[in-house]
């Protein structure tokens, strides 16, 4: 099986993203500004394929109420996981525990960019694509392993989305309802822009609320033929 760099859909997809990109920023990258520093600034939270054509990005409401709210969390020793909601208020409509730890991941994004892919080879025709089970996991083209989605939500997970239900973007360490030896809960929070190539190839894009360059986070998810 090719390796998710060479992924024809994901290649086309990255290419866009990287020329899209620098279009918008002018030719530079933003080192090291945007919503990766929260990891640091925040205070800790106490209240509650084939991309042929890809849909044109809009200019104006980045942050209106078609966006799509992801969020990664994970103890700092423990291992990371991501939940893609369509309402931040709502149970997330894909929630899966990646196979790196949260530590890890916080390194990645400290380079201020970070390409998450997941590859799925399960061909079943009837079902979505974010209702795949068990997902090839790559950070930045590197294999980090395999990961199965989640039917339901443990009570940690449920407890970092209550917690999280009138946040719309930010990052922090939550509150734990119990000490641990994996130390903090952190979080990063942030709205994406979803980008649909077809029935087995998505993609979504951090937005940056100021509309300026800086770090980028991406995720990919392909069906794999």
């Amino acid at each position: 099986m090719p390796s998710v760099m060479e992924t024809p859909g994901l290649v086309s997809l990255l290419r866009h993203t990287t020329e899209d990109r620098r279009t918008k920023m002018g030719g530079g990258g933003g080192g090291g500004g945007g919503i990766f520093r929260m990891f640091k600034l925040l205070p800790m939270l106490t209240s509650g394929c084939k991309m042929v054509a890809l849909l044109g990005r809009p200019s104006k409401g980045l942050l209106s109420d078609k966006a799509t709210t992801i969020t990664l969390f994970g103890y700092r020793r423990g291992r990371v996981s991501l939940a893609i909601q369509e309402d931040p208020r709502s149970p997330p409509v894909f929630l899966i525990e990646l196979p790196m730890l949260t530590s890890s991941l916080h390194k990645e994004m400290a380079s201020g960019l970070v390409k998450i892919a997941l590859e799925s080879e399960t061909r079943t025709h009837k079902k979505k694509l974010i209702e795949e089970y068990v997902w090839a996991v790559y950070c930045n083209g590197r294999k980090s392993g395999y990961s199965i989605r989640r039917k339901q939500s443990s009570d940690d997970e449920r407890h970092v989305m209550q917690l999280l239900r009138g946040v719309s973007m930010g990052a922090g360490v939550l509150p734990c309802e119990k000490e641990t030896a994996e130390g903090e809960l952190t979080y990063m929070r942030a709205r994406f822009e979803r980008v649909v190539g077809s029935k087995d190839s998505e993609a979504l894009y951090m937005i940056n609320p100021d509309g300026t360059g800086g770090p980028e986070l991406s995720i990919f998810l392909v069906r794999v033929k």
